[in-house]
């Protein structure tokens, strides 16, 4: 009876044990499948892959897709051309987010406009061990709808990129770059075709750039509370004019910005990089995400969306905190509004700059529109 008991016993364990596996893993699988973005691709946005510029990128996860929004005749020649990352941290949803609302609503009339929503599209297959990320978050859009997003991992996915060496020399500078920077998309620019997984996205980004004489580059991104650069412009020393004027504009605004050179010593940024070695003129802008701090409580799509967390209220009190929390929290239509309003500011600095080569993008919403109209209501829903 004893042995009989037993043998049934190690059966229940082991039914238990497939069973918790199975239901931990069908989320991890989902997140882990091929995935297009949540909403409807406008028709005069075309479709592309990187792999067209990076062949070297065609059948993995890197390559990622790109949209290109052109008005009628427009050329390098003529007109001036942007660059929008998003994505390139998975877990920073306002640029994310900002690129698709780009893409559902900018209209050109003078110029090119390039997206590539997902830069790291391999840290949207994941999320961050240990961080307690939710694989997707719920959005609001018009009429009374929702849609599911993606949140991912600031870093690409460890079965993309196996194994990552502890320590590896930037490429080209050659400083040392350890093993977790060396999956981070923006410690890896500007790249290396015959490198690691991230190494060679971000060597096809440079690649496009370069081939498409793409004049302006701006890479959105979200940053902890506490983190000391945040609500901040981040600009290479061939950007610094182009967006003084553009921080003018968001001044005009009520928008604060703090402006920041691109540090010349820490090698492997957008910024630093695609202005060291191409002819774009590149920027960062950075806001304020709760979700990615050190202080914060369980993440929730509350906190996701809303930028609200208990934990971040007590906070403010000890005078760690970088920028003001309001008690509605910091909300993806403020992060956006920050995004999308730099955006128009940086077009208008290059059109006043350079006016043989216009570039005049309309219908992108500014800062004040998202105050009164929820972010996901810009998007075009399938």
């Amino acid at each position: 009876m004893n042995k009989f008991w037993h043998h049934w016993e190690g059966l229940f364990w082991l039914t238990m044990a497939l069973a918790l596996a199975v239901l931990g893993g069908v989320p991890l699988y989902r997140q882990r499948a091929e995935h297009s973005l949540p909403i409807a691709i406008p028709a005069n946005a075309k479709f592309h892959l990187l792999s067209e510029w990076a062949p070297w990128l065609k059948g993995t996860r890197g390559d990622t897709e790109v949209y290109i929004l052109a008005a009628e005749g427009a050329t390098a020649e003529n007109s001036g051309s942007l660059l929008l990352l998003g994505g390139t941290h998975p877990d920073e949803p306002a640029g994310h987010v900002s690129a698709m609302v780009a893409l559902s609503t900018a209209k050109m009339e003078r110029g090119r406009l390039f997206i590539i929503p997902r830069a790291n599209a391999s840290g949207f297959s994941t999320t961050e061990p240990g961080e307690g990320h939710p694989p997707f978050y719920t959005l609001p859009v018009a009429d009374g709808k929702t849609i599911h997003v993606q949140f991912g991992s600031r870093l690409t996915n460890m079965l993309d990129q196996w194994p990552t060496p502890d320590v590896k020399p930037h490429v080209p500078s050659g400083q040392l770059l350890s093993g977790k920077d060396l999956r981070n998309l923006n410690r890896c620019f500007p790249g290396d075709s015959c490198g690691l997984f991230t190494e060679r996205v971000t060597a096809g980004i440079t690649a496009m750039v370069m081939a498409e004489k793409i004049d302006l580059t701006i890479d959105m991104h979200e940053a902890s509370l506490e983190y000391p650069v945040i609500n901040a412009l981040i600009a290479h020393e061939n950007s610094m004019e182009l967006a003084s004027t553009a921080l003018m504009e968001l001044d005009g605004e009520d928008l604060k910005y703090s402006f920041e050179p691109s540090p010349q010593k820490l090698r492997g940024l957008s910024h630093r990089e695609l202005g060291d070695h191409t002819n774009t003129k590149p920027i960062l802008v950075e806001t304020a995400n709760v979700a990615q701090g050190r202080l914060r409580g369980k993440t929730t799509n509350e906190m996701i969306v809303q930028g609200a967390d208990a934990a971040y209220f007590k906070a403010v009190a000890t005078g760690l905190l970088k920028v003001d929390y309001p008690e509605t929290g910091i909300s993806l239509e403020t992060r956006c509004g920050r995004h999308l309003s730099a955006i128009n500011a940086y077009i208008a600095a290059w059109t006043e700059t350079v006016p043989d080569r216009p570039l005049i993008v309309t219908g992108i919403p500014k800062f004040t529109d998202l105050q009164n109209r929820k972010v996901g209501e810009f998007l075009r829903v399938k």
